[in-house]
Formats: structure tokens, sequence, C-alpha cells
């Protein structure tokens, strides 16, 4: 593996997400896996599902 390829990976393992930005990339990955399989799929359903989830937990 190239050593910037591995310098940049090292640095990804240090960041820490705010509860914030794991929200907001917990829904960009329910989004884009979602919208393979169903074109209907908007990030407003995404983000409707999430807070009704939110709601119940």
């Amino acid at each position: 593996m190239p050593d910037d390829l591995q310098l940049l990976i090292n640095a990804a393992r240090e960041v820490a997400m705010s509860p914030e930005e794991r929200e907001e990339q917990r829904r960009s990955f329910a989004y884009g896996n979602s919208k393979i399989e169903n074109d209907r799929i908007t990030r407003h359903t995404i983000d409707e599902q999430a807070e009704l989830l939110k709601k119940h937990a």
C-alpha cells in the first residue's frame, strides 16, 4: 500500500465524530443503500423514518 494512502487511513482512524455527525453519516448511508434498491427513496423519506425511530427508542 502506498505510504500516502496508509497515512490517510491512519488519520481517519483518529477522527472522533460528534453524535450529530454520526447521525448524518448514518442517514447518508441509509439513503445511499436504499436508493440503489428503490428509486422512489428520497432524503426526506430517510429523515422521516429516522425521526420515527427516535420517537420509538
